[in-house]
């Protein structure tokens, strides 16, 4: 019987057969090279190569160097001074900064988060790596809560950034 079928639509014109027969699989289709980006595909001659056309990219200068450099998340430090500092251009005001010498001998300035510090000369802190933005030379914050430096009082939000323990509900 399907034999029968496929001769007659055989015998049809070739404008008429083509509305009967089933779509073409696109299984055996195969995706274009590169199909999923928007890169071109050059390719570098020999002579290009050697004339220098692949140039690499650099690698990227760590934000807190001397926490990168020892491969630590944090670093203990003593404080040798803390002042304010003035941020920079469109901002006002007077940041909280602490001048830390590392427990790896090196001496950078952090930032003291949130709002009031018992911070000390000779108090023991943890350092950790982000940049304050708008205070030049300040690339890493103190750690809130942790060693000699306690959490921020009667903060309700974002407790975790700045050591406050949850507030007793009666």
């Amino acid at each position: 019987m399907a034999s029968k079928l496929l001769t007659a639509l055989l015998r049809l014109p070739a404008t008429t057969r083509t509305t009967f027969l089933a779509p073409r699989t696109t299984l055996l289709r195969l995706p274009t090279l590169r199909s999923f980006t928007s890169s071109s595909t050059f390719h570098a001659t020999y002579n290009q190569v050697l004339r220098g056309c692949r140039v690499g990219q650099r690698a990227r200068k760590p934000t807190s160097p001397q926490l990168a450099r020892n491969h630590r998340p944090e670093m203990k430090g003593v404080c040798l001074r803390v002042g304010t500092t003035k941020p920079k251009k469109p901002n006002s005001g007077e940041r909280k900064v602490a001048r830390v010498r590392l427990s790896s001998g090196n001496v950078i300035t952090a930032y003291i988060p949130g709002e009031g510090h018992n911070v000390q000369q000779h108090s023991v802190v943890l350092v950790r790596g982000g940049r304050s933005q708008d205070c030049p030379g300040v690339k890493y914050h103190l750690v809130r809560g942790a060693m000699d430096l306690g959490g921020v009082g009667n903060r309700v939000t974002s407790r975790s950034k700045y050591g406050t323990k949850k507030p007793k509900t009666n």
